[in-house]
């Protein structure tokens, strides 16, 4: 396969998966962050590898761009504490249990909607009352897929198109709030 066309399909793919959603859900999740935000309360994100690079970019955007309080776990202090005393598997369950407060928003992000560390981050927002907005690929049968009170699922088990498609539908929605402000 030539470069042009190896290009040319990959970015038709990227635009199939972009537009494979309904707009009304990403409309919902920006609802949902400006509600919080009207409630004066926090949006926390966090995400592994690439999502949590995404975590960071759209916490620091919500905040400085949309005005919007947002945080995300990205301290290597912090990981590695909570990950060696309460286990990989645990940290975002405790960070939430440690940082989060009642009414605040919880996006996770996993690509493959099976890491351990965000269905438990999930599980705890939910016995906390926190709501959940996920974001996921792979199976639609992922165990995070069904966590959240609003899930975004990408139709790919390709790592960069679900972690791109992920990071363009957040931006977008930080867009649409900066936009719909007033």
């Amino acid at each position: 396969m030539s470069g042009e066309r190896f290009f040319h399909d990959y970015f038709g793919t990227v635009a199939e998966k972009l537009n494979d959603i309904d707009p009304e859900s990403l409309v919902q999740a920006a609802t949902m962050v400006r509600r919080t935000h009207g409630s004066g309360n926090k949006v926390i994100l966090a995400g592994n590898g690439g999502s949590a690079a995404m975590a960071s970019h759209v916490a620091v955007d919500l905040t400085k761009a949309a005005g919007i309080r947002a945080m995300n776990f990205n301290e290597a202090d912090l990981l590695t504490c909570l990950a060696n005393d309460y286990g990989y598997e645990n940290w975002v369950a405790k960070a939430l249990e440690f940082y989060a407060d009642p009414g605040d928003l919880v996006i996770l992000i996993s690509s493959s909607g099976a890491s351990q560390n965000m269905v438990n981050g999930a599980e705890q927002a939910s016995a906390m009352g926190l709501a959940v907005v996920s974001l996921s690929g792979f199976s639609p049968d992922n165990p995070l897929h069904r966590l959240g009170d609003l899930n975004l699922w990408v139709a790919s088990d390709s790592y960069n198109i679900v972690e791109m498609t992920h990071h363009v539908w957040l931006l977008a929605i930080v867009d649409y709030l900066i936009e719909t402000a007033g």
